[in-house]
């Protein structure tokens, strides 16, 4: 039965807001006549009702997305629960709209509710909402239902999202404490340069002594701080922006990816993280029933690092024309050789999707642990160099001081 978002008025004259299921829209509002409404608006629990409640803005079309990563990981695993456990699709859906955080994601459920009520497919309804269920994500759940094990493959797809944004997570926690530590260093050198340095090197403007070697040059940088800092944070963002509409262009985007690849630390970083994430969705899909060409192309869609992808693209070519899955990720020097090498055993015992997942595991486990090893490192380096930097500048300071007390005895 087709869900409705209503707005309408009480006895008492105040806005009642909410969903009603009912056959059609004239059903629906003889429905709130019975409850003792007068209905102002009904419509399909669409986006057309968000942008009713939202006055004028379409959360679900216009907006932010309404599930988040970690809210996506969190619903699919509650819906997972529901149908694994015996639950009609339709009854698991109304379930979950009636526990739904805010109207965005209440109206997300009544939508997939109604269609799915109307005979559609789950997998079609949730690809009327890409913007929310990605491709990788409608495949899945399309061979779930084709198979009869949709509950299985919603755990499985949970787990995949749970693990994946843990990654990301760690990932990112491992490169705050860096980033933060750079900002404020940065700040502060800009500050002591271009204000402190120049109130203390006024004292001895009128002096006729010479300053030390280490007072004037830092002087000079404070004079081109001061000159030419706004000029410099200019070409800064235009040399930010220059780079965003460069990867803008594919050949660039591709060639600049090649060349981050080819980095000494992030460079390996990087290839571990896509190479575990095109492992990791290869082996769910393979897993969930998914022809392997299809799995293949969804798999190197879902990699950021453009010249991968191509590797990834290539691999399929090649896996078309009749080579092995490990043969063929095998000549693509890009990914790391523990991807073919755990295919090729995947592909000898048949365990094709076990031997991709573990892969995956073992190659994220790699990264955080390089990466957590690269932030260990830049942590003190950083710090050391920060205090190298403050130090030079309080030297400059402090030496005409030291020079003019001597002169002074």
């Amino acid at each position: 039965m087709p869900a409705y978002s209503f707005e309408a008025l009480d006895a008492q004259g105040a806005t009642q807001k909410g969903l009603i299921d009912a056959d059609t829209a004239r059903a629906a509002r003889g429905m709130l006549r019975a409850r003792a409404l007068v209905p102002i608006l009904v419509e399909p629990a669409t986006g057309a009702g968000s942008r009713a409640r939202a006055g004028g803005l379409n959360i679900t079309l216009w907006g932010g997305r309404v599930f988040n990563a970690t809210a996506l990981a969190v619903w699919t695993r509650q819906i997972a629960g529901l149908v694994a456990a015996g639950l009609p699709l339709e009854r698991a859906l109304a379930a979950l709209t009636e526990e739904a955080e805010n109207d965005a994601q209440r109206n997300l459920m009544a939508s997939l509710r109604s269609e799915v009520n109307a005979g559609s497919p789950f997998a079609r309804a949730l690809s009327a909402h890409p913007r929310e269920f990605s491709d990788i994500y409608t495949a899945v759940i399309a061979a779930g239902e084709q198979s009869g094990q949709l509950g299985t493959v919603l755990e499985r797809l949970a787990d995949d999202l749970e693990e994946r944004e843990a990654l990301k997570n760690k990932l990112i926690a491992a490169s705050l404490y860096p980033a933060i530590v750079t900002l404020v260093a940065i700040v502060i050198v800009v500050f002591l340069v271009s204000y402190v340095v120049p109130q203390v090197a006024g004292v001895f403007a009128g002096s006729k002594r010479a300053l030390p070697i280490l007072t004037v040059m830092m002087l000079a940088i404070s004079d081109f701080v001061r000159s030419y800092g706004w000029l410099l944070l200019g070409l800064l963002i235009a040399a930010a922006g220059a780079l965003v509409m460069a990867r803008r262009q594919p050949a660039l985007r591709l060639r600049m990816d090649a060349a981050w690849l080819r980095l000494p630390l992030v460079g390996k970083l990087a290839r571990g993280y896509n190479a575990a994430r095109f492992a990791a969705t290869l082996a769910m899909l393979a897993a969930a029933g998914v022809p392997i060409l299809r799995a293949l192309q969804t798999a190197a869609e879902t990699l950021s690092n453009q010249a991968m992808r191509a590797d990834a693209l290539d691999a399929l070519v090649l896996v078309r024309e009749g080579a092995p899955l490990a043969s063929a990720i095998a000549s693509k020097k890009r990914f790391p050789p523990l991807v073919a090498m755990f295919a090729r055993l995947g592909e000898q015992t048949g365990q094709l999707p076990t031997m991709l997942g573990r892969a995956a595991k073992q190659l994220g486990a790699e990264v955080q642990r390089r990466a957590m090893h690269l932030a260990t490192i830049l942590e003190p380096l950083l710090i050391v160099g920060m205090g190298a930097v403050v130090m030079l500048i309080v030297l400059a300071v402090l030496m005409p001081i030291i020079q003019l007390n001597q002169l002074v005895k």
